[in-house]
């Protein structure tokens, strides 16, 4: 659907814009945790992180992960034990010790200033996203937080999170900025005729690719759009 389609799709909601972020290597300095949650997971099972597994793993729901790790390895263990013992070692980490991105505070205290509606689209399970969120004081910016636990697990190949966030905040697709750190989301995101904005860490082997496919690409939020596009 194209984004005038979107937008006449959903006439009713209101004209105000709205920002969707996500959480894991956007407004989370966060890819440290996982580097240090594989290496020790690994490790205890004699084995060392491959590469481009991150990668792949990226845009999955955590119990697809968990079954993905399984069968690619071999594991003699159920993905809930899987989930338990990689949760243990992330917990203290997002509810402690992880930061914000660069300028992503200011960020969104600008938009939430403009009268801009906010709202999380996360992989990250709940467990781990709201003690982040609390920890780092910036829960009430929100609006809507969703994650893919509410869209039945469905990963950001498909729209169900994205339309799920816009549809709370009450604003149109194409009124709708996501903010992306995975070339997955963001062309999901365009796809649903919404604006896609790349956070891009030369850490990651996509960033130039991320870069090339969104409307706008970042290092850190000090360079984010003011105000948002809107249609």
């Amino acid at each position: 659907m194209t984004n005038a389609g979107q937008c006449a799709k959903t006439a009713g909601a209101n004209a105000g814009a709205g920002a969707i972020f996500d959480l894991d290597g956007t407004l989370l300095d966060s890819l440290g945790v996982w580097d240090t949650v594989d290496e020790i997971f690994f490790a205890r099972r004699g084995l060392e992180v491959p590469d481009g597994y991150q990668e792949a793993v990226s845009p999955m729901a955590f119990p697809d992960i968990a079954r993905y790790t399984i069968d690619r390895f071999g594991l003699d263990e159920t993905p809930q034990a899987v989930m338990d013992e990689w949760n243990d070692l992330a917990f203290d980490q997002y509810a402690h010790r992880v930061r914000l991105k660069p300028g992503a505070r200011d960020y969104l205290g600008y938009l939430a200033s403009t009268g801009a509606r906010l709202g999380v689209a996360s992989t990250l399970m709940p467990s781990l996203r709201d003690p982040t969120l609390e920890h780092l004081g910036i829960s009430g910016y929100f609006d809507a937080v969703c994650g893919i636990e509410e869209v039945g697990g469905l990963n950001k190949d498909h729209p169900d999170l994205y339309r799920l966030v816009a549809t709370r905040l009450g604003v149109r697709p194409c009124d709708c900025t996501v903010f992306e750190d995975i070339v997955i989301g963001v062309r999901t995101a365009k796809r649903m005729g919404m604006h896609a904005w790349a956070l891009c860490d030369p850490r990651s082997s996509h960033h130039e690719e991320l870069a090339a496919i969104a409307d706008g690409a970042i290092a850190d939020f000090a360079d984010a759009p003011r105000p948002l596009p809107r249609a």
